[in-house]
């Protein structure tokens, strides 16, 4: 290569490097160096900074310190934000790389609503956070992650949980054979997690860890505290608060201890495969209650609106219909005839409708009508409806109302223990590098 084009080569890294150095003197010379940030973790391939594990902090020491929960070792709490960093990382690359994004239409649309919940405009509310240290563009990051995380779960964890049958009758029968199985306990939680084939010393250290933990308690330090420092538990930021639980979502470890509890009560530790719980029994509530609701039997001739079938026509081939209903015509014959819904071979017949069951324009005209009698066509998003009611009823849908409860609850208890099982395998897998050591 000549000399010449050895240079023209070199010359963009030439400049490069004297750009640098250029930058590095004027930062030495000047009284005002600005410090740079530090990478203090590499988590597979992206980073985490210093300065991004101090705002963290200083976000969670103004939630904490907003709570009334007295602020946890720096130490204990540094470690407890930049875990929960390093997992925020893991999930919000895998939703990059499997093309999840949330776009800024819908970024302002939840900005909007989160501003209107507390009662508040869009610049009221950048105001509020600004007196508590925080910037709009910087909240905006915070809920686009959250956002995109929900995502990710709702795409790899809670579309892949089903919920059987046999699981809610299995539910329901031990709510059946329990004498509190109205109760619902409002809990908090601290676990001292034990790594799978722990050898003896490492559940010497995570017993010592327990009893540490519930010295402190005893001694009357608050619950909230001790969570933040010493649980492992993904909400132990948040005073380890697992809210309202019906007995039958409770673990029976928990449930045996949580019976015999008095409010405000903290229970011995209790062991399980995953390590040492410690629980408190915040409040309590029980009693079953029975749900009537207004059922209408109802039938209906449905004519749809196409690219063929305007408007105007579907109106005027329901008015036809209509005309022949007043002058003595069957129902079942004329839905069974000319109703373009899946009810024309039962007469129109739609069975027992409950309350939200059909669209409003529907519902509003179905409960007006009296007994055999026949609407006037009807719009809906459907298309033109003829509407006649045969009977109504009072139900007592306490059982289905129990078996959708069961399987929400099912469903939830399944989705926390597959989500954390996931996480932990997303953590387990990844490479992460923590360099925060090397500031002191």
């Amino acid at each position: 290569m000549k000399f010449t084009s050895m240079i023209q080569f070199f010359k963009p890294l030439l400049l490069s490097l004297l750009l640098a150095s250029n930058m590095l003197m004027a930062a030495t010379n000047t009284d005002s160096a600005v410090k740079m940030d530090r990478i203090i973790a590499v988590v597979d391939q992206s980073v985490i900074t210093e300065q991004e594990l101090t705002d963290r902090i200083k976000t969670v020491n103004a939630q904490l310190e907003k709570q009334g929960t007295a602020l946890p070792p720096a130490e204990t709490l540094q470690k407890q934000i930049l875990e929960r960093l390093i997992v925020d990382s893991l999930q919000l690359q895998l939703a990059n790389q499997s093309g999840i994004k949330v776009d800024d239409t819908q970024l302002d649309k939840t900005i909007d609503r989160i501003a209107s919940q507390n009662k508040l405009t869009v610049d009221e509310f950048k105001k509020a956070l600004e007196a508590d240290g925080l910037t709009m563009r910087k909240f905006r990051e915070d809920i686009r992650s959250e956002i995109t995380i929900a995502r990710l779960r709702d795409r790899d964890v809670d579309n892949k949980i089903t919920v059987s049958d046999g699981e809610i009758d299995n539910y329901l029968t031990t709510q059946a054979n329990r004498g509190d199985e109205q109760d619902e306990f409002e809990i908090a939680h601290i676990l001292v997690r034990s790594p799978e084939d722990s050898s003896p010393d490492d559940l010497e250290k995570v017993r010592a860890k327990t009893e540490k933990a519930m010295q402190e308690l005893s001694s009357g330090k608050d619950f909230a505290q001790v969570s933040a420092s010493y649980s492992d538990a993904p909400n132990a930021l948040e005073g380890g608060k697992l809210g309202w639980k019906n007995s039958t979502q409770i673990p029976a470890l928990f449930l045996d201890a949580l019976k015999s509890m008095q409010m405000g009560e903290i229970s011995q530790p209790l062991r399980s495969p995953n390590g040492f719980h410690i629980l408190k029994l915040t409040n309590r509530r029980g009693g079953a209650s029975t749900l009537m609701i207004d059922q209408t039997r109802a039938r209906h001739i449905l004519i749809k609106l196409t690219e063929v079938v305007s408007e105007k026509d579907g109106k005027q081939k329901m008015d036809a219909i209509k005309e022949r209903l007043d002058n003595g015509v069957k129902f079942e014959e004329m839905a069974r005839q000319y109703s373009e819904d899946g009810s024309s071979s039962n007469g129109g017949d739609l069975g027992w409708v409950n309350p939200g069951d059909t669209v409003p324009q529907f519902e509003k005209v179905m409960n007006e009508l009296g007994l055999s009698e026949i609407s006037e066509p009807v719009r809906s998003p459907f298309g033109w409806h003829i509407i006649q009611v045969l009977e109504r009823r009072k139900q007592d849908m306490s059982k289905e109302a129990a078996r959708l409860k069961a399987r929400q609850e099912i469903r939830a208890r399944k989705s926390d223990e597959a989500y954390q099982d996931w996480v932990r395998e997303l953590r387990d897998r990844a490479f992460v590098e923590l360099r925060l050591e090397d500031k002191f």
